[in-house]
């Protein structure tokens, strides 16, 4: 859907190298930038946060002073912390395939009153911590819900509706909760790897990632975290966003992408990771990731 409404606002590109449209709204503004022909180490640079998103294509996104080189690829975010510059190569851009990427880039302002209204109304376990932003860069897969939240948005900042600025700033609000959450949850998996023994809920979460192949015992996760079955659920959804058994089915599935990004046979990793139907995993892998696990798997190998 993003890129039928991308196709119906292209113009004649001023430049073959991220030839750039934008859409502002409040504390925000969305930039779709196409790239026509091949080209290396282009600096990007915003004094906002960027959060960008491939559309079609393929770039390499080169951190300053080379601290990591990573491609990036369709149905995938790379969030840029302000100030921060990156360089990007566009190997495979051609005037008849361009590669193309939106941004949207969302004022420190706004990101900082998010973090407060979180602070207030959904606090974090002492343990874990304030809400707040780190500004570092992040790379990371849409699930389902973000790729429907960037349809959205794109198709609030491109139409003429009476409600557009209103309707913009709920759609950033979403999309900088969600990006929070991300960092948190990264924050959280690598303290429970760290001190899987600090608290109850780290404990928890260190014993699925241990055993990801094997069937969810919740009371035997309530043991281990050393709560009530209530208790457990709500503390787990409150930090986590989700159900234990949804956090296990994500991480099967991130596990899945990896070992298939490797060569590792499709089916073999379906059943070690404790899937039992393969149907029922390639279903849940396409919604997952946005294309079946064979074109993943081609696209990863062949680039």
């Amino acid at each position: 859907m993003i890129t039928e409404i991308l196709c119906n606002k292209k113009q004649t590109p001023k430049v073959l190298v991220e030839n750039k449209i934008s859409f502002a709204g409040p504390d925000s503004e969305l930039s779709i930038y196409d790239t026509y022909e091949q080209a290396e180490r282009v600096k990007l640079k915003s004094d906002q946060l960027l959060f960008c998103a491939m559309v079609t294509g393929k770039k390499v996104m080169h951190a300053e002073k080379n601290t990591f080189e990573t491609e990036f690829l369709p149905h995938e975010s790379f969030i840029m912390a302000p100030n921060k510059t990156v360089e990007i190569d566009f190997p495979i851009a051609q005037w008849e395939l361009p590669t193309t990427c939106l941004a949207i880039e969302v004022s420190l302002d706004r990101i900082k009153s998010t973090v407060e209204r979180l602070n207030h109304v959904a606090p974090k376990e002492s343990e874990f911590g304030h809400w707040d932003y780190e500004e570092q860069l992040m790379h990371t897969h849409h699930n389902h819900e973000t790729e429907a939240l960037l349809n959205r948005i794109v198709h609030i900042y491109t139409e003429n509706h009476p409600d557009r600025n209103f309707m913009i700033d709920l759609a950033v609000s979403e999309l900088t909760v969600r990006l929070l959450r991300q960092q948190t949850r990264e924050f959280m998996l690598n303290f429970c790897k760290d001190e899987p023994d600090n608290n109850g809920l780290n404990a928890a979460l260190n014993y699925i990632i241990q055993h990801l192949n094997q069937h969810l015992d919740v009371d035997n996760l309530c043991k281990i975290a050393c709560m009530s079955r209530t208790k457990f659920f709500t503390q787990f959804k409150h930090q986590l966003g989700c159900t234990p058994m949804a956090f296990q089915h994500q991480m099967r599935l991130k596990q899945a992408g990896l070992l298939i990004k490797k060569g590792h046979q499709i089916t073999q990793v379906c059943f070690e990771l404790g899937f039992n139907n393969a149907s029922h995993f390639c279903r849940s892998f396409k919604q997952f990731y946005g294309m079946s696990a064979s074109d993943y798997k081609s696209r990863h190998l062949n680039s």
